[in-house]
């Protein structure tokens, strides 16, 4: 690969940075689930998405338009004074912490809606067409190993450390600030490392002028002359949709209120979680090598529609780690294809603003979700079961849709002619 170093480098702050995130994102929830405030969580959270849907599609354009390098190293400096500040805040007890964690999760959050496709873009911007599915595969394995570390370092700091049969480690549980303060910390390591990252274009992109409105055009006329992109990039984001819904809305209320356990098994289960993710990169363009790219996310679908229906009908901790592994496995397996399609199907001069576009459905479908579960019904009595039940059924119709188009022909199976 001509960019090797500079693949390395991104990935590797990637990885630094997305430990510490990931510990945050799980330990907000977890507090909020372990005080009985899921309920103005989940209204934080929709109010969050919200804000999400204007800032997302603006990302895109910020994208398309300037170096993605210079985007990284704004948003870790912007992410690590603020989350540092409010680490600091928290620590010193100023305010109310329900609104420090909010805040840190609407940082965090709206971070990864530029982070994302900036990163994606970016990835394509300086990778060989002949590798996509190897970067494909390398930033699932990437992220989901930070992914498994986030789950062990939030069951550690949130439990105060790891019994087992063969040995005891115990430390003071962490505080929300001593956690808020290591995330503002890797920012800025992940910052230093992004600085240093020198690469060569593969692709050449030109700098677009005109307003904000006259970019987004391009990338919505882009879509428009080409629907079996924009109904593929819509469809098979319902998997990653239950997948967010479930880690930092649904499963600590389904630890804390179905399985009636402590918040060490939710952030556990991130590992197991992880470990799927893992798995799936690794091998899953070795499982259906053979097999059309959207037969295998209809299988995976299913697969996951089977695991959501796991969870209603079991009140086994060792199940719900099991799910956490499949769905691991399932929603990482369709990413990776995803996301290898999309490579090979879009020009990285609209990459950021078309990707854009699919997350705004992908929020707009989660606002929706995070509007009916914030109702008291899904927060008493084990009632969480019926979101998963809801999601289920969500995820069944997409596949539906899929299926039907993909039995009339309408994606294009060899991708390599239609990216012009």
């Amino acid at each position: 690969m001509k960019n090797i170093g500079a693949i390395r480098l991104l990935l590797s702050a990637n990885f630094i940075s997305g430990i510490a995130q990931g510990i945050s994102m799980i330990s907000i929830p977890a507090y909020f689930a372990s005080s009985e405030q899921s309920n103005w969580f989940n209204i934080a959270y929709a109010i969050i998405t919200c804000v999400s849907l204007f800032w997302s599609i603006y990302g895109g354009t910020l994208i398309d338009k300037y170096n993605r390098k210079h985007i990284f190293l704004v948003l870790n400096i912007v992410n690590a004074i603020a989350i540092g500040g409010i680490a600091y805040l928290e620590g010193m007890h100023w305010g109310n912490t329900n609104y420090w964690a909010a805040a840190v999760f609407a940082l965090t959050f709206w971070n990864y809606n530029l982070h994302y496709p900036c990163f994606y873009a970016f990835m394509q911007e300086i990778t060989e067409r002949e590798n996509y599915n190897k970067i494909a595969s390398y930033i699932e394995i990437q992220s989901q190993m930070a992914s498994a570390f986030a789950g062990a370092g939030a069951a550690l700091l949130l439990g105060g450390g790891l019994t087992t049969s063969f040995f005891v480690f115990e430390i003071e549980p962490w505080t929300l600030s001593q956690i808020f303060a290591l995330d503002a910390c890797t920012y800025f390591v992940a910052l230093l490392i992004i600085y240093a990252i020198r690469f060569v274009p593969i692709v050449e992109r030109k700098e677009e002028q005109g307003t904000v409105r006259e970019r987004l055009k391009v990338g919505y006329k882009f879509l428009k002359t080409r629907p079996y992109i924009f109904l593929f990039g819509i469809l098979t984001h319902a998997v990653f949709v239950v997948t967010l819904l479930h880690i930092f809305n649904l499963a600590p209320l389904y630890v804390a209120q179905h399985l009636e356990a402590g918040a060490q098994v939710f952030a556990i289960s991130e590992i197991f979680y992880a470990t799927g993710a893992i798995i799936a990169g690794v091998a899953i363009h070795k499982i259906f090598g053979g097999i059309a790219f959207v037969k295998a996310i209809i299988i995976m679908m299913l697969i996951t529609t089977l695991e959501l229906i796991g969870l209603i009908a079991s009140n086994e901790v060792w199940v719900f780690y099991l799910v956490s592994v499949c769905l691991g496995i399932t929603n990482a397996g369709i990413r990776v294809i995803r996301i290898s399609y999309l490579f090979k199907v879009l020009p990285n001069q609209v990459m950021g603003r078309v990707n854009s576009i699919f997350f705004l459905s992908n929020i707009m479908a989660r606002i929706i979700f995070l509007t009916l579960f914030s109702l008291t019904f899904f927060h008493h009595s084990g009632n969480v079961i019926y979101a998963f039940l809801t999601l289920s059924i969500f995820i069944f119709v997409c596949l539906l849709i899929l299926m039907f188009f993909y039995t009339k022909h309408y994606f294009v199976e060899n991708p390599k002619a239609q990216r012009s």
